[in-house]
Parts: C-alpha cells; sequence; structure tokens
C-alpha cells in the first residue's frame, strides 16, 4: 500500500501544536467495552493522546452497565465542551454519560445506552434506508443496539458542532463499522467535521477467510454483495461501505489488509495505522528473567499435575510453547499449528532429544465445566505436597536436634527420622496419584466436544499425550486470569513464564498477540498474511536474530508451511539455556519500536491529512 501521494498532502506548515488544539474524538464500540483488539487498540494509547490533545481530546462509546461499573468515573465539569453537549442531549430526553475511562491518563468519555432508543428504533431505520439505502432486519440484536449508537453518536457531534461555532476544527476518528455509521449522516448534513475511518478488518473478508480455501488467490474476484448475503451480513457489510467512501481519510492497520479493502470494499485506504501497546506496561528490566523463572515455575505446577501422575518427564528440559486468541481454527492458523506439532513430535523422537514440548492452545469455546479429572489430579498432588511439607519439617526439627546432641559427624540415616504415620500417608497417597490413564489434551468439558475440530485432529493423528510423545498437547478453551483454579495467574505472567509464542494466522489483519510477546520478552512467530508479521518484514530485517520469527503463508499450501514451521520450532528446541536467556534479552530490546510512543506518528499523520482535507 503507497502512502506516497497522502503524504503530499500534509502541510508543512501545520504542527504538532495546531493540530492539538483542534478537538479530537475517538469512537469505538470497544470504548469502555472490551470484546477484543480494538479495545487494546484505544486503550494502549490512550495516555500518549491524552498527553497531546489534554482537554480537547474525547472518546465515544457504547453504555453497558456490566461493562462500565468498575472503569468508568461520571464526572460534572461545566466548562468542557464535550460535557456540555453530552447535557443538551440529555434534555432532549436521551440517556447519556460524560466522565473518565479509569485507565492510564484517565480520559474523557462519552457514552451512550443504545438500548434506550428502542421506541425510536423503526423510526431511525426507515430514515437509515430512505437516505443511505441501508436496509437491517428487526431482530438483530447487536445490530439494532449499532444503528442506535451510531444515531446518539451523529446527535452529540450535531450539538457538539453547534457548541463549537467553528471555533475549532472538529476531528472525528471511527473504528469499525460498529461506530462508522454517523460519517454518511455527517457527510448528508454538512457537519463542519472532519472524519476518518478505521477498518481494522473488512466483515467479509473475516467471513471468506474462514470458509474459502483460497481467499487470498481469489480475493480480486469476489462479489462482496453476494457473499455479504449468504453470509446475512449485508447491512453490516453496508454500513461499512458507507464509513469507508464517506470518511474524509480511510485507514487500516496493514497492507495486508489495504488489498482487502480495495477489492471488498472499493476503496484503498489513504493511509496504513500500524498498532502499537504502551511497552512501559510490560517493562521488566533487570527482573526479565526472574520474572520468567517465577511464573513458569507456575506452569511446571499444573504439568506436574496434569501429567506427572501417569508419566513424568524432565522439567528442566521441558520447553512451553502456547497459542492464544479467539477460536478461529482456520483463520488463527491452529490448523497449521497442528500439522506443525505431529511433525515436531516425529522429528524429536526420530532425533532421540532430551527436549519435552508443553502445547498450550489458550482460546475460548463453549464448556459445560473443568474436567473432573483435572481438578481431581490437581488436588491430589496438592495433597501430595502437604504430606511432603509435612515431613520436610518433621524430619528438619530432628535432624536439627540429632546434630546439636551427637558427636558422631557421620550423616544420619533420614528414614529413622519418618514416622510410621508419615510413612503410611505418603505411600497411601503416591498410589491414589498414579494413574494409567493419559493425560487428557482438553482441560474442560467442551459443549461441543463431537464437533470440535482441534480436538478432531488430535483422535485421528493420535496426539493424546502418550508417555513416549515428545510433544504434549494442553487445550484449555478459557482465557487465563487469576481466578482460574488450574493456573491462578494472569494472562501476562503466563505469557512471561512461557518460553515460545507461536502465531502462524492465515487471516490477522494486526495480530496483538506475537505483540504482546515481544512486550513481556518472550519470543514469538508470526506468519506473513498477519499485519504484524506484514509490518515486521518490512521494518526489521534482522527480525529472526532478535527473536521474531515470520513464516510465509503467502501462495503456500498448507504442508509447505507446517514443514517450515516444525523446523522454526525444531531449530529453537536446539538453543541451550544460556541461548534462550539472550534471545529474551533481545526480544525485550527491539520492543520499545512497538511502542506508541514511535507508532502514534501514524495517527498524527492522519490527522494532519483529514486537518488538510477537511
Amino acid at each position: 500500500m503507497k502512502e506516497i501521494n497522502a503524504k503530499k498532502e500534509f502541510s508543512d506548515q501545520l504542527q504538532s501544536h495546531q493540530l492539538a488544539d483542534a478537538l479530537l474524538l475517538e469512537a469505538a464500540w470497544e470504548v469502555c467495552n472490551p470484546i477484543g483488539g480494538i479495545h487494546t487498540v484505544i486503550r494502549s494509547k490512550a495516555s500518549i493522546v491524552c498527553d497531546k490533545w489534554q482537554q480537547h481530546y474525547c472518546l465515544l462509546g457504547p453504555y453497558f452497565s456490566h461493562s462500565v461499573a468498575s472503569v468508568f468515573d461520571p464526572v460534572d465539569d461545566e466548562s468542557c465542551i464535550f460535557y456540555q453537549a453530552t447535557q443538551l442531549l440529555k434534555k432532549d430526553g436521551y440517556e447519556v454519560y460524560f466522565g473518565n475511562w479509569l485507565i492510564a491518563g484517565r480520559p474523557r468519555v462519552v457514552l451512550f445506552n443504545p438500548n434506550s432508543l428502542a421506541g425510536k428504533l423503526n423510526q431511525i431505520k426507515y430514515f437509515l434506508w430512505e437516505e443511505h439505502e441501508i436496509a437491517s432486519p428487526g431482530d438483530d440484536k447487536l445490530l439494532n443496539q449499532v444503528i442506535a449508537f451510531g444515531h446518539l453518536m451523529y446527535l452529540f457531534l450535531e450539538k457538539l458542532s453547534e457548541l463549537n461555532a467553528g471555533t475549532r476544527k472538529i476531528i472525528a476518528h471511527f473504528h469499525e463499522w460498529m461506530a462508522g455509521l454517523p460519517i454518511p449522516q455527517i457527510r448528508r448534513k454538512g457537519l463542519p467535521i472532519t472524519n476518518i475511518f478505521t477498518t481494522h478488518a473488512t466483515l467479509a473478508g473475516r467471513y471468506l477467510a474462514m470458509n474459502e480455501t483460497n481467499f487470498y488467490e481469489n480475493l480480486p474476484h469476489y462479489d462482496w454483495l453476494h457473499f455479504a448475503r449468504q453470509f446475512a451480513i449485508e447491512p453490516q457489510v453496508r454500513i461499512e461501505r458507507a464509513a469507508a467512501h464517506g470518511a474524509q481519510v480511510f485507514t487500516t492497520v496493514s497492507e495486508v489488509t489495504a488489498n482487502e479493502c480495495k477489492c471488498l470494499l472499493g476503496r484503498n485506504p489513504d493511509l496504513i495505522l500500524p498498532n502499537g501497546l504502551n511497552i512501559e506496561r510490560f517493562t521488566a528490566m533487570h527482573e526479565l528473567q526472574n520474572l520468567h523463572v517465577e511464573f513458569k515455575e507456575k506452569i511446571h505446577q499444573f504439568t506436574m499435575a496434569h501429567f506427572f501422575q501417569h508419566s513424568a518427564f524432565d522439567l528442566e528440559n521441558t520447553i512451553y510453547f502456547f497459542t492464544s486468541g479467539r477460536f478461529e481454527y482456520r483463520n488463527k492458523g491452529f490448523d497449521l499449528t497442528l500439522n506443525a506439532l505431529k511433525k515436531l513430535n516425529l522429528m524429536l523422537k526420530k532425533s532421540n532429544s532430551d527436549k519435552t514440548v508443553v502445547m498450550f492452545f489458550i482460546t475460548k469455546q463453549p464448556y459445560h465445566s473443568i474436567n473432573p479429572e483435572v481438578l481431581q489430579s490437581r488436588g491430589v498432588m496438592e495433597e501430595l505436597r502437604q504430606t511432603c511439607l509435612a515431613i520436610q519439617r518433621d524430619v528438619g526439627k530432628k535432624l536439627f536436634y540429632e546434630a546439636a546432641a551427637s558427636i558422631e559427624t557421620r550423616f544420619p540415616n533420614l528414614n529413622n527420622f519418618i514416622d510410621d504415620y508419615w510413612k503410611l500417608r505418603y505411600r497411601r497417597t503416591i498410589q491414589s496419584w498414579k494413574s494409567n490413564i493419559l493425560p487428557p489434551v482438553v482441560t474442560h468439558n467442551l459443549v461441543n466436544e463431537k464437533s470440535d475440530p482441534i480436538l478432531d485432529y488430535l483422535q485421528k493423528e493420535n496426539l493424546l499425550n502418550h508417555k513416549e510423545d515428545k510433544v504434549k498437547i494442553v487445550y484449555h478453551p478459557e482465557f487465563i486470569n487469576t481466578t482460574n483454579p488450574l493456573f491462578g495467574i494472569e494472562y501476562g505472567q503466563f505469557v512471561r513464564g512461557c518460553n515460545l509464542g507461536v502465531f502462524p494466522s492465515y487471516y490477522e489483519p494486526w495480530g496483538y498477540t506475537p505483540l504482546e510477546c515481544i512486550a513481556s520478552g518472550v519470543p514469538a512467530i508470526t506468519s506473513d498474511l498477519s499485519g504484524f508479521g506484514d509490518h515486521v518484514l518490512k521494518t526489521m530485517p534482522d527480525h529472526a536474530e532478535n527473536g521474531v520469527y515470520v513464516i510465509a503463508r503467502e501462495n503456500k499450501d498448507l504442508k509447505t508451511a507446517a514443514d517450515q514451521l516444525a523446523f522454526a520450532l525444531f531449530d529453537f528446541l536446539k538453543l541451550d539455556r544460556r541461548e534462550r536467556i539472550e534471545l529474551r534479552n533481545k526480544v525485550d530490546h527491539i520492543s520499545p519500536f512497538f511502542d506508541w510512543k514511535v507508532l502514534f506518528n501514524y495517527y498524527e499523520n492522519a490527522y494532519k491529512l483529514a486537518t488538510k482535507r477537511g
């Protein structure tokens, strides 16, 4: 995606302080509403935007009581123009809230309750069709909420424009189709607002990638309307296209997605806005290795509870791989990863490697409960731990007394210090602990166990945690947090405890998971079909030496890509402990290149271009 023409439009005389004097609004369905990657985008860069725009910056999002309870602080500020606009809306009978989002930077935020317009929804839908030819069914709850949200945002922006009366430029930046609906109405009504639209992934593209075998090869030939109707997403796609074509500046997050936008939305993005992170939040400095050891020990505890009742292996030579994200079997590269793990298992057996790999699939799937066998195994291991600690304390006391009282220098027989009670309890606990049942590959009882593609693959390939398997699988269909009874740590701590993140996505407009690895000092694998991987290839020629591996998937079949991934994993396993520590340090060293302090410049370019065009 070329940006030369857009850059020519930037005014050299437009300074940062002049841009910051504009009113900047940023709208997204995921403001104060954590769902996915856009929430991370908005939240992680909020502090740097607040530093630059201060009181001139405001976020717009939906009001859902269950989401905002702990993150939203209502505020009354008569001097704030955003607050004044909310008060005018309230006087007209609309449910709108003004306050601060309780995150770094404490940005100002206006939240709209989309459910409060239920009685007016049919009228809003009528004008949506009348004025923009966007029809919408009546029984789609989410679509109804999005339409109501868009209408409330437009009314707010209308009030804001009246209050501003041309005093300052107003820049409104809308993320994704769920927040983009005000754009065509702003253009139709001629409001003095310069608007930017960013699509993080086209709707049609996401559905097509999940269902079409040769998505990228056939991309230029798809009929967007045909497939939008086939997947029952025509209203959503029409909203997305209206926002893309109505925006004065149209952007996306990667060059991979830019081509998708050209083919499916019918407009070339003006600029690419790569995603970053607030790297300071992840900074561990000299504690990097200590934190890895600390949280790896937590994962060791899980591993022992899960596997050792059947067969033990050397934890000192155990390497932890993981992948994570929403459950999109093909899009997220789960199929490719499983195929590569099968090959890796054979390669490790053939080479008589002393390494054992434990591979975690951390995703979200419907389940009934945690597998009782998994919980029981963990419970018995805890009993065994307490028994050993009790014996240790008892023996320790007796050993100390013996050492102080004895004239002998010979080391005593510790068996003589153990009471028969503890010997019996130890034996009984060991007996109840050991089992001939294979450790389960999935930690929970899935709702759709018979049709789950991960379980189906593992069954067919007999990759079921046999004793002789060098690659062990743990499929955890729930995101990790501190309340999780199997790990008891946060997701970020789990990442730090692992050795490698594996994310060879087929469809990934950006991809935060490998970036989060890098921010945590953990090497990661991505693919050239992900926005992040494409960005790495274009900006970091020595990426592999610094612990960021990019699998070539473009124009490659599954077998070829899986072979490449398997060899990459095998090569990683050849590293010794010292080399892995050096690699983690290199990964940590490059993480600042993905900080918003560096990447926010792309957003500023978009705002300069919007100001020039507006």
